[in-house]
């Protein structure tokens, strides 16, 4: 019998697994009330909600009371665990997910300690999309990071089969990977079909630099969709070959879990430049050099190509151009 299953990643793995379902819970019961609490953070497509800021004190709050040496990361903000209710509060472990990669961790990953870890959370991915009833599109997101690196992620989608008339259907889904080990829960991963280039980018912006950059990527069909998980999601299940964002409109809660996923499963996430993003907790949180991400690692190097040289140069200053004209 393993020792594996009493290493401290998998306890943490195990934990965040239970914990994002109980913030699809809360979701899901604060969209049903109809006090969504909208406020504007930077702008009109930069939103938070009552549901942002309740699942990322759960998330954040239940981690880091499980596990104090861990570096807990929220979207929202830190939380003070005195002023934590109880009843939000998630203990417990996933058994299944400690059995499923018990005897399978790479050497690194069995040794690392809580405090080499850091773990980045995104409690509501989506939010606009939230708002705007493209429920499909949210996804509670925690990946977590041993040193530099995105090593495992656990994504949540409250409202996966929400359209499905067939009451047997359960609501909500979650899935998680470790890299070196594979993946486990609701996820069947998939190819994406042969011979095609589908390319998955932002349904927010539809013009200028992240339209170029789409465009050399010589895609045959453009899925537009919101939620950098939920893009990298089309990834895994095959419905896209690629995922480009020209900008750097996310952070590394958007993308940690989601990479750490992905390679799991033999796909590939970079910047646009093909360099591997850092997720130890002294990081810029902005992913700068925006995100190039495909199902298979061996197509990677071909979409790189294709984006001409000077068009990835002008991907860390897109906003900032684009608020000067």
């Amino acid at each position: 019998m393993s020792t594996q299953n009493s290493s401290p990643f998998l306890q943490v793995l195990a934990a965040s697994v239970i914990a994002a379902d109980k913030a699809g819970e809360a979701i899901r019961d604060i969209l049903k009330s109809d006090t969504l609490d909208i406020v504007e953070k930077t702008g009109a497509d930069d939103l938070q909600t009552k549901a942002d800021r309740y699942a990322n004190d759960l998330l954040c709050a239940s981690i880091k009371k499980a596990f104090p040496q861990i570096n807990v990361i929220g979207e929202e903000g830190p939380v003070d665990l005195n002023n934590i209710k109880p009843e939000m509060l998630v203990e417990g472990q996933d058994k299944s997910v400690i059995k499923l990669f018990d005897g399978k961790l790479p050497e690194n990953v069995l040794k690392a300690a809580f405090e080499d870890m850091t773990v980045w959370i995104d409690p509501l991915d989506g939010t606009k999309e939230f708002t705007e009833g493209f429920l499909d599109h949210v996804t509670v997101l925690v990946g977590i990071a041993i040193g530099k690196d995105a090593i495992g992620g656990v994504i949540h989608q409250p409202f996966w089969n929400y359209q499905n008339q067939d009451k047997d259907k359960v609501l909500g889904r979650t899935f998680y990977g470790v890299v070196g080990a594979g993946v486990g829960g609701q996820l069947t991963p998939k190819d994406p079909p042969s011979g095609e280039r589908i390319v998955a980018s932002s349904r927010s912006h539809s013009t200028g630099l992240i339209q170029q950059v789409i465009h050399s990527c010589e895609p045959t069909k453009v899925v537009a969709v919101g939620g950098a998980g939920h893009k990298v999601i089309l990834l895994m299940e095959g419905e896209a070959n690629c995922y480009v964002m020209a900008s750097p409109g996310c952070k590394k809660w958007d993308t940690c879990a989601p990479e750490a996923i992905l390679h799991a499963i033999g796909g590939k996430l970079t910047d646009v430049k093909g360099n591997k993003y850092e997720y130890h907790k002294d990081v810029e949180y902005v992913d700068e050099w925006g995100i190039l991400a495909t199902a298979n690692a061996e197509d990677h190097e071909d979409y790189l190509n294709k984006i001409p040289d000077e068009l990835k140069e002008q991907v860390k200053d897109y906003f900032k151009n684009k608020k000067k004209k």
